[in-house]
């Protein structure tokens, strides 16, 4: 590595430098700064510069994509975080507690979904009598279409 291309703690990075080293495409970086995922500055030129730490959070949002979590949660625990410097352990892990308790609020409803559709599936009744025991009277009819026992709003 040239002396040109080494980098100091605090020199910010490019958009080409931060989807090199995240793996994330530009558009992905320009559409999770508008959610205020991320945030970046401006040069002169109007170019966007990154902070290095924010190869972390761009990391941790694609760890989430990956498990199927929705941006509104990494939004949710990184509330606290702060964008504008480096967070400290304690906002990291503020954040980390923040999502674990909805990790272990999503990983509950699927395994109560697994019990349900377990005994569901596995009595073979195609019976709306029988299937009546997990929705009595259609209860669930009146909050709406879709999986409902999927969504967890209590």
């Amino acid at each position: 590595m040239t002396a040109e291309q080494a980098h100091t703690p605090d020199e910010p990075l490019t958009i080409g430098e931060m989807s090199r080293r995240t793996g994330v495409a530009p558009s992905a970086l320009h559409f999770y700064e508008s959610l205020g995922l991320i945030a970046s500055t401006r040069t002169p030129g109007n170019q966007r510069r990154y902070a290095r730490h924010m190869l972390r959070r761009v990391s941790l949002i694609t760890v989430a994509k990956n498990l199927g979590l929705p941006l509104s949660e990494v939004k949710d625990a990184f509330a606290d975080v702060p964008l504008t410097q480096t967070p400290s352990h304690e906002d990291w892990a503020r954040a980390s507690r923040r999502w674990k308790r909805e990790l272990e609020k999503r990983r509950e409803g699927i395994e109560r979904l697994e019990r349900e559709l377990t005994g569901c599936i596995g009595c073979g009744c195609l019976s709306m009598k029988a299937c009546g025991l997990l929705n009595p009277d259609d209860a669930l009819g009146t909050q709406g279409a879709g999986a409902l026992r999927l969504r967890d709003d209590g």
